[in-house]
Parts: C-alpha cells; sequence; structure tokens
C-alpha cells in the first residue's frame, strides 16, 4: 500500500510539471509514441500473446484484447489524428466584464490526475494517454490482470518515448495487477483527481459502489435498434447487420431488435444477412414462429427473459415484436443502459418523436450504432462513452477531460 502511495505522489508532483508543456512538444510526443508503436510492434504483439495464451478464444473479451500489426497501425494513426487536434486547454469558455471593472473569464484547464480502471483492452492504454496527454494530465492505469503484459510492454514504450523527449516518466504509472492495487486507487482521495471505469457493468458496478474518488462511468452497452412499419427494407437489413456484426466485442454493437408488427413478414429478408454471419437469435414467439423454417435452425432459440437487457459482446442477439413505436420505447426505456439507440423509419414525425424520447448518449435515425466513437464523431480518440449526464456524456474526447477555472483581473477592487 505504501509503494502505491508513492506512485500516487509522484503523479500528483508529476502533473504540475505537464501542465505547463507546451502543445508543440505534447504533439511532438504523441507523434514519437506513432512512430514506436510501429517500432516496436513484435515486443507488443509477443506480450499480447502471452496474455492472449491465458484466456479462452471463445471468451468475448478475446478480441478485445487481441492486438494485431493492423490493430497498432490504427492506434499510431489514432495518435498522429489527437496530435493534429487543437488543444482545449486555454479556451475562453465565456467573458465579461463587470460593473466595477473585474475581468472575468472562463478557461479550460487540465483535470489533473485521472484513474483509469479497465479489462482486457490494451489499446486503452495508448488511447487515455494522448487524450490525457492533450489535455495536461497525468494518468494512473489500473488494467486487468488478463492484459497485465501486453499493458506493461505499452506503458514500457510510452515511458521510452518520454525519456526521449526529458519529460518524467511519473505522467504515466501503472498500477500492479490485484484487487489490492484497485483499492488503493479507489481510496486516492488528494492523489487521483476522477477515476473512469472501462468494462463490464460489473467492474463499473463496484467502481462506483467503492470508490471515494469521483467517478464517470463509461463502457456498458445495451443497444436496441428499432425497426418501424415506415423503415425501408433494404437500408434497414444493412444497417442491422453492420450495427451486430461489425465487431461485436465492443460496446456500441447491437444487442436487441425491436420490430414493428406490420413488419413481421419481412423478417426473413431482414435477417437473412445476419444467417450469412451466423448469428444467434433469441426471438419472442411472434418473431420466432415467424422465422421458424426461414432462418438457420441451429441458430434460432426462444427467447427468455435474460435475452433482454443483455450485452452479448458475441455473435448473439435478441428479437421482440412490438405493436408501436410508444411499446418500443418503453422497451428501450426498461433496459437501455443508456449508451447508444437507434430507429429505422421513414416518417420524420415518428422519427423526431424516437429522438426526442429516447434517454441515451447517443441516439441515431437511419444508420448504424457502431458509429458511437470518438474518432468517428471526428474527436480523435476517446477514453469512453459516458453513459452518465454530469460532466460528460458520449464520447469523452479532449473536451471531456478538461475543467475550467475562473481568472479575475482587476485595477485594486475591494468589496463593501
Amino acid at each position: 500500500m505504501n509503494n502505491q502511495k508513492d506512485l500516487f505522489v509522484k503523479t500528483l508532483a508529476a502533473s504540475r510539471d505537464l501542465s505547463l508543456l507546451s502543445e508543440d512538444k505534447i504533439n511532438k510526443i504523441l507523434d514519437d509514441l506513432a512512430m514506436a508503436a510501429i517500432k516496436y510492434t513484435p515486443e507488443i504483439l509477443d506480450a499480447n500473446q502471452e496474455d492472449l495464451d491465458r484466456m479462452n478464444p471463445n471468451d468475448p473479451k478475446y478480441d478485445r484484447l487481441k492486438l494485431t500489426e493492423e490493430r497498432l497501425e490504427g492506434i499510431a494513426s489514432d495518435l498522429i489524428n489527437v496530435a493534429k487536434l487543437d488543444s482545449p486547454l486555454g479556451e475562453i469558455i465565456s467573458g465579461k466584464t463587470l460593473d466595477n471593472g473585474l475581468e472575468l473569464k472562463k478557461i479550460r484547464v487540465p483535470i489533473g490526475v485521472i484513474g483509469i480502471i479497465y479489462e482486457s483492452r490494451p489499446n486503452v492504454t495508448f488511447d487515455v494517454f494522448s487524450l490525457c496527454l492533450k489535455t495536461g494530465n497525468a494518468l494512473v492505469l489500473k488494467g486487468g490482470s488478463d492484459a497485465y503484459a501486453s499493458n506493461s510492454c505499452i506503458v514500457d514504450v510510452i515511458h521510452k518515448v518520454l525519456k526521449k523527449n526529458k519529460v518524467s516518466t511519473d505522467i504515466v504509472s501503472l498500477l500492479p495487477a490485484g484487487r489490492e492495487a484497485t483499492k488503493a486507487l479507489l481510496q486516492a482521495v488528494g492523489f487521483v483527481d476522477m477515476i473512469i471505469p472501462r468494462g463490464s457493468q460489473g467492474l463499473i458496478d463496484y467502481v462506483r459502489e467503492h470508490s471515494k474518488v469521483p467517478v464517470i462511468e463509461t463502457g456498458a452497452g445495451i443497444v436496441h435498434t428499432y425497426f418501424d412499419q415506415s423503415a425501408d427494407l433494404e437500408k434497414g437489413k444493412e444497417i442491422i447487420c453492420n450495427a451486430k456484426t461489425r465487431r461485436v466485442s465492443v460496446c456500441n454493437a447491437l444487442d436487441c431488435l425491436l420490430v414493428h408488427q406490420s413488419r413481421v413478414s419481412d423478417l426473413e429478408a431482414m435477417t437473412l444477412p445476419l444467417a450469412k454471419k451466423e448469428v444467434t437469435i433469441y426471438a419472442d414467439n411472434q418473431a420466432y414462429e415467424a422465422l421458424e423454417g426461414k432462418y438457420p435452425e441451429n441458430l434460432l432459440h426462444h427467447a427468455e427473459q435474460e435475452h433482454f437487457g443483455t450485452e452479448f459482446l458475441s455473435m448473439k442477439m435478441s428479437l421482440k415484436v412490438v405493436t408501436d413505436t410508444n411499446e418500443a420505447l418503453e422497451h428501450i426505456a426498461k433496459y437501455s443502459s443508456k449508451h447508444s439507440e437507434a430507429i429505422i423509419a421513414e416518417d420524420e414525425k415518428t422519427i423526431n418523436h424516437f429522438l426526442k424520447a429516447v434517454d441515451a448518449a447517443a441516439v441515431y435515425a437511419n444508420a448504424s450504432t457502431a458509429f458511437t466513437d470518438g474518432a468517428q464523431f471526428g474527436l480523435g480518440a476517446e477514453i469512453g462513452i459516458s453513459t452518465q449526464k454530469l460532466h460528460a456524456r458520449g464520447p469523452m474526447a479532449l473536451e471531456e477531460m478538461t475543467s475550467y477555472k475562473w481568472i479575475i483581473k482587476g485595477q485594486g477592487q475591494v468589496r463593501n
């Protein structure tokens, strides 16, 4: 515990110096890290394989854990993109001069020290470092034991780049595996300003319930798409297939398809692309009857209550027939994790009603939920998708990693 406290003390001290780095220096570090990610690809992949060898390939987390040359090239590209973005630091959010002559400015500043607790996904190590560096925040990482070798190697690469640029390596630290380190981070009041958990609902619940440090929830995505009576079939089946199958282990993947009862006859055509991708469907009685004998027998099952409100993270989804838009909205309100929801429809009145009524960080009309992503939104990399409403909501990118302070300039004013 004392070793971890020493780490927190060093990170806090380093955060004060970090806020003084020039934007040019920060951008150079990110560009150098992009090159280092490619240069050290063999070492990173070797460490990643060590982690993969300990995990069952059928585990939904396996794909999240896996790194490839292509994925590292994408990470390098994201680092370069973040370097190109304008820093929000110092931005004047608002300003005015009071009647007494005081000049007030509300400006963006770093939050300070950010703690990230995450499972499986070693790409997060690169992503959060880039965003925290760009916004002047120091970083304490607590990855899962399943990705410890990968994360250790990546942090080592980051430290090499920081040393090359004569910047303290204390601005980013990796805690050891194990619950004791997690508990220490959750109790690090006075050293860590904010904690962001990324992973399963179980992890998020644990962090929220045990942390004495302020928490922003990200990660869990129970995602619905509603196929309305006015929907275009050809457009819809492409959207549904992409939302479900593009990458099943991510939080914006489709979990439950809701279909208007007047379109039940279209279910066979609607689900044909899913059958080709071997997606298992848990269908309610009406949908099951419509698909029986038309969808692969081994992939079609009767839905149980447990299949609704489930984040599958695999080639599985639930399917429910609803009487109208209101029933779809009620179902979403009951089971949504407030991450991403979508409607496929051509009727503008129905679309607008859905977009206004759904309580989620991202709500789509006639597009795949796979786009809920910081890079896709033009924000560069992201720390996660916030599903809460205070401070940040949706992709947490540069602006969301800042706070603000008031700067007041006077000419000797005193208050009566």
